[in-house]
């Protein structure tokens, strides 16, 4: 199907990269068809991705990986959740946090309190308020993402 994006025009994407969110996202439960985009030129393995609506094409939240954040990111999710989801297993959840990002960068944070929760097999998805009481809305990430990218590039020189 043939998708408007804010950031990439108009792009394909394959039925099967179609997500179904059943009760939308906070703030937007009346959109549903959502995809996960990248920019193609940086390839599918850097860390920040794009959560499109399929529906309304101006709606496009950044997010990233949260073990990218936070090495050890273990959401409560209450069971109840995961049923509209179709129960997936560990080895079916991808988790994403949304970014936000500011003009000046250095003030970058995502939402480590309410994740999207996608069934990779059924290719359904949720936004939940956890319940960790130490994850926050507002997590500063600049610091640790530069960190990160400085680490590859030593990595990357080290290999050649």
């Amino acid at each position: 199907m043939k998708a408007n994006t804010k950031f990439f025009g108009e792009v394909d994407i394959a039925d099967d990269k179609v997500l179904e969110f059943p009760n939308g996202i906070i703030g937007f439960e009346n959109l549903r068809k959502f995809a996960i985009i990248y920019d193609i030129d940086k390839g599918p393995e850097v860390n920040l991705s794009y959560l499109q609506s399929l529906e309304e094409p101006l709606l496009v939240i950044p997010a990233v990986n949260p073990l990218v954040v936070l090495d050890n990111y273990n959401p409560m999710i209450e069971d109840s959740f995961l049923e509209p989801l179709d129960n997936p297993g560990e080895e079916d959840l991808m988790v994403l946090l949304a970014m936000t990002v500011p003009s000046d960068l250095t003030k970058m944070t995502v939402n480590m309190k309410a994740p999207f929760i996608i069934n990779t097999r059924t290719r359904k998805g949720g936004q939940i308020i956890v319940e960790n009481s130490d994850y926050k809305v507002r997590f500063p990430v600049y610091d640790i993402l530069q960190a990160n990218k400085e680490q590859a590039e030593a990595e990357k020189k080290a290999g050649e």
